[in-house]
């Protein structure tokens, strides 16, 4: 649960401060929640994971932009980027580095035949690449309001994420390990 609200602090950090204080000082302190984690998991762990140096890459890059501007058309891009560079990362590991990404992050976890490993793979690599999609439609196509998409990035987005991965969970079952009924 822990690592699950330091993954969403980002995010329900920009979504209050949207709330109270408008798009620009939502982007502020999402830049500066993403940079908070990245210290805070290389003084934890003396190492940063990959994701998030992309992802501040991301905020850094489009969130930096916002505000010089004081156009909010980049940050709401940085969703995208950030699914189309998993989605990006998901296809590409097969192909360039021989490695499933889905794979390495979850083989303690599950135990899959190397064939179900990549349908898994190309499923979120997919699914990744829908959400980029869905962000812009969202964010730009729909004619909402910048109000609208905040509460897709936060409800929306994570929402769709979360159903995707029930209903991989419910595909994929068969592979999970049976808990043991009786205790000895």
């Amino acid at each position: 649960m822990q690592k699950l609200f330091f993954d969403f602090f980002p995010i329900l950090l920009f979504f209050a401060a949207f709330k109270f204080s408008g798009i620009y000082a939502a982007t502020a302190v999402a830049m500066a929640a993403t940079g908070f984690q990245v210290l805070w998991s290389w003084i934890k762990h003396r190492k940063v994971g990959g994701v998030l140096w992309i992802n501040l890459a991301i905020i850094a890059v489009l969130g930096g932009t916002t505000l010089l501007l004081r156009d909010e058309t980049f940050v709401k891009w940085k969703p995208t980027a950030l699914y189309w560079s998993f989605a990006a990362a998901l296809a590409g590991g097969p192909v360039f580095f021989k490695k499933n990404p889905i794979r390495i992050l979850l083989a303690e976890r599950i135990d899959l035949p190397d064939a179900a490993w990549s349908i898994l793979n190309y499923y979120w690599a997919f699914c990744f690449l829908f959400m980029g999609f869905a962000n812009l439609a969202v964010a730009f196509l729909f004619g909402l309001s910048t109000n609208a998409w905040v509460n897709f990035k936060l409800f929306g987005g994570i929402g769709l994420i979360f159903l995707f991965a029930l209903l991989q969970g419910v595909l994929f079952s068969k592979y999970f390990p049976e808990e043991n009924e009786e205790k000895k």
